[in-house]
């Protein structure tokens, strides 16, 4: 895979730019009185060599050095969260998301359901990202889309924060980023994607719901897929994972800091105590080789915890219970 030369600000998703951040929700603390059932998988405790050893991630990301890295066993959910799970939360609680409170965020410009009048900016050096007033969760494209469309398919337009009220509220919480990139190989040993090294089959079908054509302007679809993908729409890894790679960033747990893996802990670590955003990981239906690589297993990005857009979702983990 060649190393694009040249990575453009904010392609992967766009940063929350508003200057007044909405107040937060009181409620955020509470645990459901019946915590719903999360499909997940028990990942096995062992040790890995975490980053990239394929030279292929940009220098800014800090995916290296490769770093050995031992983890005890923890629960991961099988699949992103979907909407109708979101929903549920929103249902039980009231919650609000921080789109929903700002009144605008990120879609995508060739996937947009929204008025004219609905646009009211364009990312800062990523023309292809719109700030459409009346994006958010339930209303993913914008004012003419609606979740309950597309029930299966992972919730987007949720900042770290929102991420992080859902994980309270089911008693659950965010993978570590070590705790991601662990579970996303699957058991395999140093390879480039969830599966193997080749991006596709023997046979040429596709893998992972990423970008075919020429991007920001075609998108020739050629995995099926315009924008998200139903869960479950590609083969799981060898830990019974669907999409790790591509359809919707994931957050984790963990502040972003590039140099983090020069003294990162062996043992299971947390992260930094600071950074200048949160880790996302996994990629999105948006990520193609001529521009940003980053649905490889060791790729790295990050946002603000407030920043929302129409290709980053989440999935919860939990410790072992058998432990």
């Amino acid at each position: 895979m060649k190393k694009p030369d040249h990575l453009p600000e904010s392609c992967c998703a766009p940063t929350r730019t508003a200057a007044t951040p909405p107040e937060p929700d009181e409620a955020l603390g509470s645990i459901a009185e019946h915590p719903p059932l999360h499909e997940d998988v028990l990942i096995p405790a062992g040790s890995f060599q975490m980053g990239d050893s394929f030279d292929e991630g940009y220098p800014a990301d800090g995916e290296a050095p490769v770093h050995t890295v031992e983890l005890e066993a923890f629960r991961m959910d099988t699949t992103a969260v979907t909407n109708e799970q979101f929903a549920a939360f929103v249902d039980a609680t009231g919650y609000r998301t921080e789109a929903e409170k700002y009144g605008t965020s990120a879609v995508f410009h060739l996937v947009v359901q929204a008025q004219t009048g609905d646009i009211v900016g364009v990312a800062s050096g990523s023309p292809w990202w719109l700030t459409v007033k009346g994006a958010d969760w339930a209303h993913p494209a914008g004012p003419g889309h609606h979740w309950s469309d597309i029930p299966d398919h992972p919730v987007v337009q949720v900042s770290h924060d929102d991420a992080m009220a859902y994980c309270r509220w089911a008693g659950r919480r965010l993978p570590t980023e070590a705790e991601w990139e662990y579970a996303a190989r699957g058991g395999l040993k140093q390879q480039r994607y969830p599966w193997g090294n080749e991006l596709l089959a023997a046979d040429g079908t596709h893998r992972c719901n990423i970008w075919q054509g020429k991007f920001p302007e075609v998108n020739t679809e050629e995995d099926g897929f315009p924008s998200t993908a139903p869960v479950r729409s590609f083969p799981p890894n060898g830990y019974g994972l669907y999409e790790v790679s591509g359809n919707v960033w994931e957050w984790c747990s963990d502040w972003f800091l590039p140099k983090y893996y020069r003294n990162s802990p062996v043992a299971n670590p947390q992260g930094p105590t600071i950074g200048t955003g949160r880790v996302m990981r996994g990629g999105s239906y948006l990520c193609h080789d001529s521009y940003c690589n980053r649905y490889r297993v060791a790729a790295r990005s990050s946002n603000t915890p407030d920043s929302s857009s129409s290709n980053c979702g989440f999935r919860t983990a939990a410790d072992d219970r058998a432990r």
